[in-house]
């Protein structure tokens, strides 16, 4: 049986010890995944900066992390899309509720995988390229095409137009990086907002307008470039994306808004403290004049949650139907950009601090 390690989370606020870790066997439809590439994500932050406000049916010690990417060491016995040699990415979702919350974790050399949320990687594609990729694009497609978020149309190797717009706030994210090839590769018209040094490669990702997040005049700008147009729906991504987005919704009709953040930062938050309190209490009082707002205008604005498409149609659709086809042909970009903190899983911790103080258009990732 192989010898396994990974990067603890061994208490409340504390920082990452790298130690012995036991190997699990995959059920049924998993797999097991020899990482050779991590990357690090938010939520991996705010549950180490905040103990247990966020996810707290976590025990300790635990393993956090989603994104891997590596080879496939062993298969369960109904697993028919992977087989051993494979070369894969996956979202881990050892941090999720019902699930096993140390061999599921991604910090580790060797992670338990559900079959149906991976995906076969193409030759021609390194596993640090490619592990930017799931929790990021699972999100994405949660939001834009779950029933209860957006709805909209799936995407198709070769889709009709629809002549909606889908605006994403926040594009330059990992989220939004991959919500406006989604949305494009459905057929829908995108509009989004980044930092103008980033217009152009939003615009290579599929955007048709980008426009600057931090312009006074971001939301009437964009309002006035939909005009006469249907927006089918807009996904707000970033600290306080949720606040224009509805705006937006707002002024052009669009009836569904779908957030993948909370209007505040939890950046610079280490423990429950004064801070802390005022964080949350500008949270609440800001999603109760929100959802004043939409009630007024009849929108419907939800938290997106990544993990949500393991429950339904929308994640066989993406790690099964579209990924692999448009990993292998191109038709799907590889963004953010990776940028590589170092290699081992001592370097995790040091990739959430760097992901604490903030990054722009680029994941953080590990190498294994």
């Amino acid at each position: 049986m192989p010898t396994n390690t990974a990067a603890w989370l061994t208490g409340r606020y504390a920082d990452l010890t790298v130690g012995p870790a036991p190997y699990t066997a995959p059920g049924a439809t998993d797999i097991v995944i020899r990482n050779r590439a991590l990357a690090v994500n938010p939520l991996d932050t705010i549950k180490q900066s905040t103990g247990d406000f966020m996810y707290r049916w976590l025990p300790y010690p635990v393993v956090l992390g989603e994104d891997v990417a590596g080879e496939v060491v062993e298969v369960g016995s109904a697993v028919t899309r992977f087989q051993v040699g494979d070369r894969v990415l996956a979202y881990a979702v050892g941090m999720e509720k019902g699930r096993d919350h140390r061999a599921e974790g991604g910090f580790q050399h060797y992670t338990v995988a559900r079959e149906q949320l991976a995906a076969p990687l193409p030759a021609g594609l390194s596993f640090e390229e490619a592990v930017v990729l799931p929790l990021g694009i699972s999100t994405a497609a949660s939001a834009l095409f779950q029933r209860d978020q957006l709805g909209l149309r799936h995407p198709s190797r070769a889709p009709e137009p629809t002549g909606q717009v889908v605006v994403v706030w926040g594009g330059a994210t990992s989220v939004g990086s991959n919500a406006i090839q989604l949305a494009r590769a459905a057929g829908y018209e995108v509009l989004t907002t980044a930092s103008p040094h980033n217009h152009e490669r939003m615009r290579r990702l599929g955007a048709s307008l980008a426009f600057d997040y931090a312009s006074p005049t971001a939301v009437s700008d964009i309002v006035a470039a939909l005009s006469g147009r249907t927006v089918a729906g807009v996904l707000a991504v970033g600290t306080g994306s949720a606040e224009p987005g509805v705006a937006i919704a707002a002024a052009t009709g669009a009836k569904r808004v779908a957030m993948a953040s909370p209007s505040v930062s939890f950046a610079d938050i280490h423990g429950v403290n004064g801070k802390f309190l005022r964080v949350m209490g500008r949270l609440v009082a800001g999603n109760v004049a929100l959802q004043a707002r939409c009630l007024a205008h009849g929108i419907r604005a939800t938290f997106v949650w990544g993990s949500s498409l393991m429950t339904n149609e929308v994640g066989p659709m993406l790690w099964a139907d579209y990924l692999p086809s448009a990993l292998a042909d191109g038709r799907h970009q590889l963004a953010p950009a990776a940028e590589l903190m170092g290699v081992g899983l001592e370097q995790v911790q040091p990739a959430l601090d760097a992901l604490r103080r903030g990054v722009s258009a680029r994941k953080l990732v590990v190498s294994l």
